[in-house]
């Protein structure tokens, strides 16, 4: 495994799976990036999201991946998605 912080992502690479654990307005900032960095069949995982903000942001990477709930525990979730 290899962690990171978003200043110091790779400028290529792609990864069979991509683990993001920060808050939901990063996730929404950083949402083209993460998605290039999945190879295709591959996951993005995204989590260290309050369950009130799920809805958000699901749309917000409507347009690069198809998000769904995987799992929601004392108020927090986490999102998958395959690419394609």
């Amino acid at each position: 495994a290899q962690f990171v912080l978003p200043d110091a992502m790779p400028q290529d690479g792609k990864y069979q799976i991509v683990v993001a654990n920060i808050l939901s307005n990063p996730l929404k900032l950083l949402a083209p990036a993460l998605v290039n960095y999945v190879q295709s069949g591959g996951f993005l995982v995204l989590s260290g999201i309050l369950e009130r903000q799920t809805d958000e942001l699901i749309e917000a990477y409507a347009p690069y991946m198809k998000m769904s709930l995987w799992r929601s525990e004392d108020g927090w979730i986490c999102l998958v998605g395959q690419a394609s």
